[in-house]
């Protein structure tokens, strides 16, 4: 079996959606679950920090780069049982899975189209857009375990799945690499329509198939500036760069104060344990952050508020000075400290 290839001061910014970042000092390729475990090996036997990239459409990386070895996942593969069980291998890229499993009526994932990145990532995060979220279908996840040095599967409850955190991103970070997903999708089930949006889109069109749910997120995304297009400069970013924040009701009422508005005013739905998610799109704009807000080479995308981009030739530090900016703001208006949704990559 040929040995890793193992490559030195390799650009990041080509990997990332952000276009942004120093080089990696070590960068190597991994085709198949032996290579994770040689990488893993590898860096361990130098000490060196081991960093696992995806599709890049989740990382801001910093300037300066990152020290260790950053092993990009280029497994793939997916496997069907001929009803709704797919086992995809984390490489995959997320949207060409989705255009599968709508062109076999597959239904469970359609209000997910157009989320760019590979499908290891989307466990890490419970990718979630429009009503849907990957935890609804992920039936189990196998992982290298860093702890063991032995693959391990984990179930659906084993993953922690929370809103944008799950066992890899926030419980154990660092310990799990992902190498393949199993769904369990539904046979000519129908489309979901929770979303507010899709349910005014489709007010006068009763029985819409799964892919013309899909197109409408598509055309939702697309307004938005969430969909990855060549030349677009809206899209040269990691989508939307803030958590909506959960709050309590005692919260709302206290930001629906220092926005001048009733309680009711303010945009919200329910959230577990009886608290409430706010957008966080709202209170940018509420705090003066409207979309096409510039920074210098930074900004705001001109469709989307939460989209921070890379407007001309951006680096990560001018990114983050528009991030701590809009942060201190929120805070200073409503009291609230705004959480980062993309992974923040280098010393």
């Amino acid at each position: 079996m040929p040995a890793l290839a193992i490559r030195e001061s390799v650009p990041l910014a080509p990997y990332t959606t952000f276009g942004i970042g120093g080089p990696a000092r070590y960068f190597a390729e991994a085709a198949t679950e032996d290579d994770v475990a040689a990488a893993v090996a590898w860096s361990r036997e130098r000490g060196l920090p081991l960093f696992v990239l995806g599709g890049g459409s989740n990382l801001l990386v910093r300037d300066s780069g990152f020290p260790g070895l950053v092993l990009h996942i280029a497994l793939r593969g997916i496997q069907h049982d001929g009803d709704g069980r797919f086992d995809v291998a984390a490489g995959e890229d997320w949207n060409a899975f989705v255009d599968h499993a709508l062109a076999l009526d597959m239904a469970g994932i359609e209000c997910l189209t157009g989320i760019p990145g590979q499908v290891g990532g989307t466990p890490v995060q419970n990718v979630g857009a429009y009503g849907q979220e990957v935890a609804q279908t992920i039936e189990s996840v196998r992982a290298f375990d860093r702890e063991t040095g032995a693959f391990t599967e984990l179930s659906r409850a084993h993953c922690r799945f929370r809103y944008r955190e799950s066992l890899f991103n926030t419980d154990e970070p660092n310990r799990y690499i992902v190498t393949r997903v199993r769904f369990h999708l539904h046979p000519g089930g129908l489309p979901s329509l929770r979303y507010g949006d899709l349910q005014r889109a489709f007010a006068n069109r009763p029985n819409p198939s799964l892919a013309a749910v899909a197109a409408a997120v598509r055309e939702l995304r697309l307004r938005k500036g969430m969909l990855l297009i060549p030349g677009d400069p809206d899209c040269r970013s990691a989508g939307s760069f803030f958590k909506n924040p959960i709050v309590t009701a005692e919260d709302v009422a206290r930001i629906a104060a220092a926005a001048g508005v009733g309680p009711t005013e303010v945009p919200q739905w329910p959230a577990a344990d009886s608290r409430i998610k706010l957008p966080a799109a709202w209170l940018l704009e509420r705090a003066g952050f409207n979309k096409g807000y510039t920074d210098g080479a930074a900004g705001l995308s001109s469709r989307h508020t939460l989209a921070l981009i890379n407007r001309d030739h951006a680096t990560c530090a001018d990114i983050e000075r528009l991030q701590d900016q809009i942060v201190a703001t929120i805070h200073q208006h409503f009291g609230l400290t705004l959480e980062r949704e993309p992974v923040l990559l280098g010393a």
